[in-house]
């Protein structure tokens, strides 16, 4: 409590100097100059008040006729340039001189608080839907004022007293009128807040932090009163209530786009946990790739005002996901701006993950409407296989990939429907662009026996691997990684010639290469092309090794370093291994051949030979020696 130091009095009015209470003389400094980050709050802070003390008064005459609102209920913000004044007015419940005292003479002591704990036995369709909850957003208003006077008139009294300060430790209070109840906060501006005189300033403040609250908010400009918010929360109607034209309309204003909602989620939790929730799936990809920002915006309220759009509501594989979430219970620590992590805020995070995990595992079940999603917004939500654990699974069964064997999409489920019977692994391929997989030499042992091999060509997908290794039990292998066993498969297809003797060949290109590979075999997996590098079995494949590369850490030419020395693969029916077979059968030096051979590989991998000059001019010998 505020201790009187001093008492004025005549005839007709009694000035009366208080001390802050001593809680309030340590931390007014604090909630000035360290609370809040961003000035501009100050106008959100004093807007949720006013709006609290409309919805207080509108509560109270449920049960006193006296208390009611005018037809008109609304807050109104008067900037005076002249003055340099700031005026907030509102017609809401008012507050007696001991109220003045106790609500704005101590720090953390809330009007709102007490009276929501007040509210316990009402029913909660009869409950007022409060902002405030810590009684410190007043004290904002010396952000942006060197003197701030508060004028107030409970309603159901003909009685008005003026609270006045200039936050230094001590204020006063002073009889005054009011024709009506309500109250008027008027802020005398700092030379370096006049930017908050400017209308145009204010509007903007408001619309971004109080759009939606239930309280009309007008700015008087010119003379003349021009409504400052829309009022209207579009996310607290039920879902009859609300056209798709509506939907469209907000999506866009909250998603800053062009288009249509792929889909649009809308529901109210009850019971334990309580929100409301408005979200919406883009339909396009946006301008500003999702890949460059990181973290979801989607934006919380609570009670209506906006409080954040960083409250990480969703994880950042769904940040493509635009919309709002409103709470009624959310604690809040003093700043308001910055979020506890509390249980509930925790509890709401994994409500709302679930519901858009559920509306697209729905979805996904029309192939044709989530494929426009999945060709926009995939990359993204691969990112969660390699984050989640948690999740994985539920993503897993969310993919969809391009197929060696299929047209379109198809999902993991789809593949593992339509394995071989013993074939035992998902064989995936990784690389830059989807149509140069379909004729990578990779493929063509996979494709002559009838597997199918899913191409991936995401940014993404050269991480994913790693983390989520099984897929219904059977393992996802990239067939760039050496070892896999194709001698159980018949081919469909004609291989051609019976295969060369590979005796005399392959120990001299292992000597020749001793520094470039770490083997050279005979391979299974190969029909039209001669040779072809593959990772070993274990490590990384080809695709992550030449993103190593590309980041300057891998070692040495062939993407050795953290993946080791690739394997050489050769076709043992291909023309150009059997001559050089014959050469190394007869004693020739097959030295220039082996190297020729392994920038061969390189290139028709997609990277460039180790020594484009001298790969050419030995390229340019062969061709001279036809």
């Amino acid at each position: 409590m505020s201790e009187t130091q001093a008492t004025e009095t005549g005839p007709t009015e009694a000035v009366e100097r208080h001390s802050f209470g001593a809680e309030v003389g340590r931390l007014l400094d604090l909630v000035v100059h360290a609370l809040y980050s961003e000035r501009e709050i100050f106008l959100r802070e004093l807007v949720a008040n006013a709006a609290d003390a409309v919805d207080r008064r509108r509560f109270g005459a449920l049960t006193d006729s006296a208390l009611a609102l005018p037809a008109d209920a609304k807050v109104r913000i008067i900037p005076d340039k002249a003055a340099r004044t700031l005026t907030l007015s509102d017609p809401g419940i008012g507050m007696g001189k001991d109220e003045l005292a106790q609500n704005l003479g101590t720090i953390a002591r809330s009007g709102t608080r007490a009276f929501s704990q007040s509210l316990a036995d009402a029913k909660p369709e009869e409950r007022p839907s409060l902002i405030g909850q810590f009684g410190v957003g007043f004290y904002s208003a010396f952000m942006v004022a060197d003197r701030v006077e508060v004028t107030s008139r409970k309603a159901g009294t003909d009685e008005a007293w003026t609270w006045a300060s200039e936050g230094q430790g001590e204020y006063t209070l002073a009889p005054a009128t009011r024709a009506e109840p309500g109250t008027d906060i008027v802020l005398h501006m700092k030379a370096d807040a006049e930017e908050y005189l400017e209308p145009i300033r204010l509007e903007t403040i408001v619309r971004k932090w109080a759009d939606h609250i239930t309280v009309p908010v007008t700015l008087v400009r010119d003379g003349e009163e021009v409504p400052s918010t829309k009022g209207t929360a579009l996310w607290r109607k039920s879902k009859s209530e609300v056209s798709e034209e509506e939907y469209t309309e907000f999506y866009r204003q909250v998603a800053h786009a062009f288009d249509k909602p792929w889909a649009t989620l809308h529901w109210r939790a009850e019971g334990q946990l309580e929100f409301t929730a408005l979200l919406f799936v883009p339909g396009m990809k946006p301008f500003m790739a999702v890949e460059e920002q990181r973290e979801s915006k989607v934006r919380l309220h609570v009670r209506r005002m906006f409080i954040t759009d960083e409250a990480g509501l969703l994880p950042s594989w769904l940040r493509f996901v635009q919309g709002v979430v409103d709470t009624e219970d959310l604690p809040l620590n003093v700043s308001r701006e910055m979020l506890q992590a509390t249980p509930v805020l925790a509890r709401i995070r994994r409500a709302v993950m679930a519901k858009v995990l559920s509306e697209l595992k729905t979805r996904a079940k029309d192939a044709d409407a989530y494929a426009t999603f999945w060709q926009a917004f995939g990359p993204v939500l691969k990112e969660g296989l390699w984050e989640d654990a948690e999740h994985r699974q539920d993503i897993a069964g969310l993919l969809r990939f391009r197929s060696s064997t299929q047209e379109g999409w198809t999902s993991l489920a789809d593949y593992v429907a339509r394995m071989k019977p013993n074939q035992e692994a998902i064989y995936i391929l990784v690389g830059d662009d989807t149509e140069a997989l379909k004729r990578s030499a990779q493929i063509e042992g996979f494709s002559a026996r009838g597997l199918e091999v899913l191409l991936l060509s995401d940014h993404v997908d050269a991480f994913w691997p790693e983390r989520m290794d099984t897929f219904e039990g059977k393992p996802i292998r990239s067939i760039t990684q050496g070892g896999d066993d194709l001698s159980a498969f018949e081919p469909t297809v004609s291989e051609g010639d019976a295969p060369a003797d590979l005796a005399d060949l392959l120990p001299k290109l292992k000597e020749a290469l001793k520094d470039d590979v770490s083997d050279v075999k005979a391979s299974q997996r190969l029909v039209d092309s001669a040779v072809l590098l593959s990772a070993p079995a274990f490590g990384p494949d080809l695709q992550m090794q030449r993103l190593l590369r590309r980041a300057g850490r891998g070692a040495g030419g062939m993407g050795g370093g953290m993946g080791g020395q690739p394997v050489l693969e050769l076709n043992p029916r291909h023309p150009l291994i059997r001559r050089i077979a014959e050469r190394a059968a007869a004693g020739e030096d097959v030295g220039e051949a082996a190297q020729t051979l392994v920038d061969l590989a390189h290139v028709q991998g997609g990277d460039p030979p180790r020594d484009p000059v001298a790969f050419a001019r030995r390229v340019a010998a062969a061709l001279a020696q036809g």
